[in-house]
């Protein structure tokens, strides 16, 4: 595997040598763990230290106070950031760095988040170096399958950047279902396809995905089943009907086969 940001990120997970490595999980919830062990953080250093995560780079200590106090004076809003990181857990607060002006995650701090961006866009710009799929699909599962701290539901700050990652996930999924059928590893093709109709029931193109996939695999019958989820879909819940070039796609596919199914679908035409 090559050595990119996400290859050294689940290297450095899985690494024995992880005593001493400092991670912060932001991917389906959130975790920090230092020199090999999970460590609890109160619930404003949890989220001082997501937002360090989340910016990767240092930030001014009054936009810091302000972000997470959004209600508090100015004056109160810094008390409350210096009481946060006086009670940083013993050995933990090191991996803050703080100076009279900024505030920072250190260097060797690693992110899923960070690793998960650069494996989405390496994926949508056909940069992911063949590997072994047991490889390759412990990366997707790990950076991919997951929304950003879902359970943050009140944090506006956190708005613009959960729904900037969904989108760049979504598209790489869609993206890395195709590309690992071609490849002849359909199995994991329909895993990472339906990890994006998971995030997402409702959007016609992760349909589509798992739709190619199976019908690369010769199994047509799937691929309409596929095609009538979609449809009960967004016709329950929408109002409204899938595009004209996938319902061609299955018709001229699929309608020839004796079924039920298939002659459901040939009605709805």
């Amino acid at each position: 595997m090559s050595e990119t940001v996400w290859s050294h990120y689940l290297v450095a997970a899985g690494s024995p040598q992880a005593r001493g490595r400092t991670s912060v999980r932001l991917l389906g919830g959130f975790e920090f763990r230092h020199d090999g062990h999970r460590v609890q953080l109160g619930a404003s250093a949890e989220r001082l230290v997501a937002l360090l995560a989340l910016r990767g780079a240092p930030v001014g200590r009054a936009r810091v106070a302000a972000v997470l106090w959004p209600d508090a004076s100015a004056t109160r809003a810094a008390a409350n950031l210096r009481s946060v990181l006086w009670r940083m857990p013993p050995g933990t607060d090191a991996r803050v760095v703080s100076t009279r002006e900024q505030l920072s995650l250190a260097d060797d701090v690693t992110v899923d988040l960070h690793a998960a961006d650069d494996l989405a866009l390496r994926v949508l710009d056909g940069d992911v170096a063949p590997v072994d799929a047991d490889n390759l699909g412990v990366a997707v599962r790990q950076l991919l399958f997951h929304d950003l701290l879902p359970e943050h539901t009140e944090d506006a700050w956190l708005l613009e950047e959960r729904e900037r990652f969904r989108q760049l996930r979504l598209h790489a999924l869609e993206t890395l279902c195709r590309m690992l059928s071609a490849r002849g590893l359909g199995g994991l093709a329909i895993e990472v396809g339906l990890a994006a109709l998971h995030a997402d029931p409702y959007r016609e193109s992760a349909h589509r995905a798992l739709i190619d996939v199976h019908l690369a695999e010769g199994n047509r019958r799937e691929a309409a089943r596929q095609f009538e989820e979609c449809r009960r879909l967004l016709h329950d819940e929408l109002g409204i009907s899938p595009s004209d070039v996938l319902t061609q796609l299955i018709h001229q596919t699929c309608l020839s086969m004796d079924d039920r199914l298939f002659r459901s679908l040939a009605e709805y035409s």
